[in-house]
């Protein structure tokens, strides 16, 4: 086979249509004979680390370079439109590949687009052209696209400044043939340009797949990123199956008209051999760029590292025990020895810094926890030697890894320490990481399905046959699931559906950023590897975290945790009503009511407790001390759970069964998990006990285990039984327990993170034991826009006897509070109520003091940020009750009150009024209208509608019984959820929402949305019982639904097989709504009684208060003479003008209807 290498290449990550999976790419490169492979995706570098370490570990040479995108202009130019053109770049040398970086990097950070296109300018190139040999590329570059265009004098000027920057011998005209016409063109000129510049021919077939049968899954991945289906005849798609990894021949074959062929040089030029022999880049592994930490002067970062923990001893530790002081040095020994101080003073300072600003920060993560030093220094909470947590779990002398140091703060505040070590190290010298969403089993077959346009309920049904387990792919789904294989052997749509899937599935869909790593390097991060900006505008790695960290990069993690916030927001409330000052790490860990708490399953809002299956194990468990809820995040694990571990550390936690051990050594080890090797640190542990192995080698045998690679575990198991030999134990039992650890390893978890975790869990349960409102508060505030979740929150409050109150201008705040043991809702919680409104009603409310009534209100807070709007959202929802006037009273003078509240705060204003020329400044005070309240279902649908709750009631209270007897919709969202999919159940609740469609049958069906009290649910109501049950299937009715669950990844809903009125159940007549809708609610406000009130306010908006329209509403006016007083309220102007006495009016609905024909909707106040 003729040998060739391929220079124009795109896998995976040119994300818009890049299919080549880079192993399979590699092997194919081998299988047909190429020395080498390259990678150039459109515009970035993800991929070219795994290209490198691929291509050398199946011994073939890589070739790293990209596809850049070239503006005609400055890259700084942010132009709306504009094409951009192609130029292949490749690293000759390690300068090159450095340059490259610096060009991607750049392209993104200076230049992308609105269309999030990177752009390199040609000045980049100028400047770091070193090292990099530069290819025409496609039909898309410069100068293809000028000889297309016709413009041969410009595409010369382009090749003539291109050669300039990189040279005769390091630019190459690149000829394609994919069949296309310009393509041929193309050939043509750069044949006869080749000869008149001496300039060399490259050959490349742009390659998008591997195979040619790829193009129809090619095409798909295209569909799924446009967002069309296959059987749209605009879709987007390749002019043909050409774009695939050729051989040598068919390459050769590809260009007889080419001269090398006819002068056999084809080993020089186009098999392009040259340029492969020319390019020769190492990256190193091996090399570490941390930052320096600025210590003070005198010190170096290993003698300040000990100065701050002997510091801390005398605070930690007393007495400084020897072992203490053995363990301090040991660390800071192994510490220095592998080149770490710095790592730990950096870790110290931005924990220190957020300590300092007061903002939470977790007790760690991860195996951290078992370092003194990390204990002394503040960075981790709990004292490892007392929970008898491995210092090598964490930082092993024998394995030179980067240590990894795992920080939790308030999820509000992480942030602000990001940008502190950003301000600190350099705005270059810190990033974060990107990360890549790839297409799972069932994630790939939603996606073709929607592009083969199959029906979603038929893509449900067969996505539910693919089995839910971690890794699944679509070949192990038809290997276990009988179901699903015979659907793709039977059923020619799904065999379709699962083939494409197949060829798709495990691709790269997007990038993001990683949830919590952050890069801070030595120099800036562009020196090392490619970054761009994340779609928030941070600077973001090319690289993921892995490789990263593999090139010597420091990464850290700073996690943002919720619950911390919830903590910090408890504490402060605790102060603030209690006047205590608690220090929530100087609680006690044997208070007798959070054990109580946990144990009776009190779990709503407790860190890690809140499921059902955890809650269950938690009161079967009883803990009596805080170092009872370590094995608890430790065995709430598919792993354990499915083992039977679980048993058997409940039954001898209660004595229910005789603790064995196969030998004396291991009862020290595992006598607190009661014969059940739960942690990784056990395993270690037995390892040097029993086998002689120091900590350091136990952790090596610990991650041997854990993969479960048999030609290690054998060789480790020899050097297992060498030092059990030496201790005289049998080689029977020693095989034995080895086993057992081998076995146990596989479901291990980090005993360091477990002790953190449950730490936490028992500080939230400590706060809510001891200080329920307050800690409930913080939690609702910490979910406030996650509705279903306060709902929960609410009735769990309730059920403890915790009042919840609704909002009111004269207590609440932005968030939730507490007041005399109840929770208040906040401001921010009310529609139409923004931040800076709640901010002014707050600041007047603690200047002169509370409201007393609509008119104070309005004639205190600033009219500019709490408008009309915000106020018919504050007297709708119940904030202002408390000035003990009817709802529907307050909305009677609401205009009257803007317009009063806006004359007192304005100076006197300019403006007259040629119609009237008796003007009357507004009275002063309100004068409100003797009318009704709302009905009770109005004001709950107000308080749903501006709220999200209800808070005089409930719509559905008169049906408590009946709703007791049906299933809680909060079941179908609890962890155990899925065990009620494709189950007949009977659930109850309002309408909220009703979608009539018309089914391709032409019948009519309805898809509704059911509430009860915490939770809502899409009911689907198929044709035949539609007709059946139409009449109870309206908005605002209270029914009774009798369906099947229908449950997916990402969906939820009931097929309703029976749909009833629930007064049906009481024995009621006829149906009545029970609820009202929101429509209903956001329109109340207007009223007009024939023959009411003595004043009529009209509303004059500021657009028309030039236009005749005054004239015109005077003389309808004049038609209906009475003793009503007439005001105009000018919108404008913010005036409120008495009209002559002969514009009074008697308040008929014929003068009603003549107004509202003239005006805009809720425009007349009759008072």
């Amino acid at each position: 086979m003729r040998p060739f290498v391929h220079l124009h290449v795109h896998t995976q990550y040119s994300l818009f249509d890049g299919l080549c999976k880079i192993p399979d790419m590699v092997a194919r490169a081998k299988e047909l004979n190429m020395p080498a492979v390259a990678i150039t995706d459109h515009g970035n570098m993800y991929g070219v680390i795994y290209l490198y370490k691929e291509a050398l570990a199946q011994g073939i040479k890589p070739i790293l370079g990209c596809e850049v995108y070239m503006t005609r202009g400055s890259r700084f130019e942010k132009k709306t439109k504009e094409r951009l053109c192609h130029l292949i770049l490749l690293a000759k040398d390690n300068k090159g590949y450095h340059n490259l970086i610096k060009i991607v990097s750049k392209g993104f950070v200076d230049g992308e687009n609105n269309y999030h296109k990177p752009r390199v300018d040609y000045d980049l190139l100028e400047q770091y052209h070193e090292g990099l040999i530069a290819l025409s590329a496609c039909i898309e570059g410069h100068i293809q696209q000028d000889l297309i265009n016709h413009n041969e004098a410009g595409a010369r000027r382009t090749l003539e400044r291109l050669v300039s920057i990189f040279g005769k011998d390091d630019f190459y005209l690149e000829v394609q043939n994919h069949g296309l016409p310009e393509e041929k063109l193309v050939r043509a000129v750069f044949k006869r340009w080749s000869k008149e510049y001496g300039l060399k021919l490259v050959a490349t077939n742009d390659y998008h797949y591997i195979h040619q049968s790829d193009a129809a899954a090619q095409e798909v991945k295209l569909c799924i990123s446009t967002g069309s289906t296959l059987d749209d005849p605009s879709h987007f798609r390749f002019s043909n199956n050409e774009f695939y990894m050729k051989s040598g021949d068919e390459m050769a074959a590809l260009f007889p008209d080419m001269p090398e062929y006819e002068d056999s040089k084809l080993a020089n030029t186009l098999s392009k051999l040259e340029i492969a022999d020319k390019c020769h880049v190492e990256i190193s592994f091996n090399e570490r760029h941390l930052p320096q930490f600025p210590v003070p002067e005198g010190e170096t970062d290993s003698s300040y590292l000990r100065k701050l923990c002997e510091a801390a001893l005398p605070e930690k530790y007393d007495p400084i025990t020897p072992q203490v002081r053995k363990r301090l040095d040991y660390e800071l020994g192994v510490i220095d020895t592998m080149g770490f101080p710095s790592y730990f003073l950096i870790v110290w300072d931005y924990v220190k810094y957020a300590r300092d600003h007061e903002i939470p920060v977790g007790p760690g993560r991860g195996s951290a926890a078992g370092s003194v030093v990390a204990y002394l220094l503040g960075i981790t909470g709990l004292d490892p030697l007392k929970y008898d947590l491995l210092f090598e779990r964490f930082l092993n002398p024998e394995r030179v890894t980067m240590p990894d140091i795992d920080m939790d703060f308030c999820y509000e505040n992480r942030g602000r320490v990001i940008d502190y070590v950003t301000r600190k190290y350099g705005v270059d010298h810190v990033s974060q990481i990107i990360t890549f969403g790839t297409l799972a089993a069932k994630a790939v077959l939603r996606d073709v399905g929607r592009v083969l346009d199959v029906p979603l309920s038929e893509v449900n049904r067969i996505v539910k046959m693919v089995p839910n387990e971690l890794g699944m792919t679509l070949d192990k789904a038809l290997k276990m699931s009988k179901e699903f294989r015979t659907e793709y052997e039977t059923n020619a749509t799904v065999h379709r559906l699962v083939d494409f899937g197949k060829s798709l599935e495990g691709l790269v869909r997007h990038s993001s950023t990683h949830a919590a790593g952050v890069v801070i390097s030595a120099a800036p991060v562009d020196d090392y590897v490619p970054v761009q900006h994340s779609k928030e505008g941070d600077l973001t790695t090319q690289y993921e975290k892995d490789l990263v960290e593999e090139l010597g990069l420091l990464k850290m993690d700073f996690l943002g945790l919720r619950t911390l916030t919830v903590i910090g927001d408890t504490i402060k409330m605790i102060k603030k009503d209690h006047g205590i000052d608690l220090d929530i790490n100087k609680i006690p860990l044997d208070d007798p009511d959070t054990c109580r708490l946990l144990t009776e399953g009190d779990t709503a809002g407790v860190f890690q407790m809140e499921s059902s299956g955890i809650t269950n194990l938690v009161k079967e468990l009883a803990p009596k001390h805080f170092e009872d809820m370590i094995p608890l995040v430790a065995l709430y694990r598919p792993g354990p759970l499915g083992s039977g571990m679980v048993d058997d550390f409940i039954k001898g936690s209660h004595g229910e069964k005789k603790v064995t051990y196969l030998h004396p050594l291991l009862e020290p080890i595992l006598k607190d998990t009661y014969g059940v090797i739960l942690y990784q640190e056990q395993v270690m542990q037995i390892a040097s006990v029993m086998g002689g192995f120091s900590l350091g080698q136990a952790d090596l045998l610990r991650r041997a285990m854990g993969k479960k690679k048999e030609s290690i575990l054998v060789a480790q198991r020899e050097n297992f039984l060498a030092g059990t030999r030496k201790n005289g134990i049998a080689d029977e039992i020693a095989n034995k327990v080895f086993d057992l650890m081998v076995y146990f390893a596989g479901y291990g978890f980090n005993k360091s993170h477990s002790a953190a975790y449950a730490y936490v869990a028992w500080q939230t349960a400590y706060l809510k034991a001891h200080y329920r409102p307050e800690f409930m508060a913080a939690t609702m505030t910490s979910m406030i826009n996650d509705v279903s979740k306060i709902s929960y929150y609410v009735a769990e409050c309730r059920r403890h006897g915790v009042k919840v109150l609704s909002p009111d201008v004269n207590a609440s705040v932005s968030m939730f509070s507490v007041q005399d043991g109840a929770i208040r809702f906040g401001l921010s919680g009310v529609k139409s109520v923004g931040g800076n409104a709640i901010e002014a009603i707050v600041k007047a409310r603690e200047a002169g003091g509370p409201f007393t009534s609509l008119g104070d209100f309005c004639s205190r807070v600033d009219y500019h940020i709490v408008n009309k709007r915000a106020l018919e959202s504050l007297i709708k929802c119940g904030a202002m009750d408390s000035f003990g006037k009817k709802r529907s009273q307050l909305m009677a003078v609401l205009g009257q009150a803007v317009a009063m509240g806006s004359l007192s705060q304005k100076d006197n204003a300019m403006g007259q009024m040629g119609l009237f020329d008796d003007e009357e400044d507004v009275m002063t005070e309100l004068e409100y209208p003797d009318i009704e309240e709302y009905p009770i279902e109005m004001r709950l649908a107000m308080e749903k509608e501006y709220d999200g709750f209800y808070f005089s009631g409930h719509p559905l209270n008169k049906y408590k019984e009946i709703m007791k007897k049906l299933t809680p919709l909060s079941v179908l969202y609890g962890d155990d959820g899925r065990q009620y999919d494709g189950k007949m159940m009977r659930i109850g609740g309002l309408i909220t929402v009703k979608k009539q469609v018309m089914t391709k049958r032409n019948e009519q069906m309805a898809i509704i949305t059911v509430e009860d009290f915490t939770h809502t649910v899409s009911v689907v109501v198929f044709p035949k019982t539609y007709a059946r049950c139409q009449q109870a299937v309206a908005v605002d009715m209270a029914v009774a639904v009798r369906g099947r669950a229908d449950i997916n990844d990402d969906s939820i809903q009931i097929l309703a097989e029976e749909v009833r009125p629930l007064g049906e159940e009481n024995g009621e007549g006829t149906p009545q709504p029970a609820a009202v809708s929101p429509a209903a609610a956001r329109q109340a406000g207007d009223y007009w009684h024939p023959g009411m009130g003595t004043k009529l306010f009209i509303k004059i908006p500021a657009h028309l208060e030039r236009t005749d329209l005054a004239g015109r509403i005077g003389q309808v006016l004049e038609q209906h003479q009475g003793k009503v007083k007439v005001y105009f309220h000018l919108m404008g102007s913010r005036r409120t003008i008495l009209t002559n006495e002969k514009y009074w009016v008697e308040t008929t609905e014929d003068l009603r209807q003549k107004l509202q024909a003239m005006l805009e909707p809720r425009s007349l106040v009759v008072q």
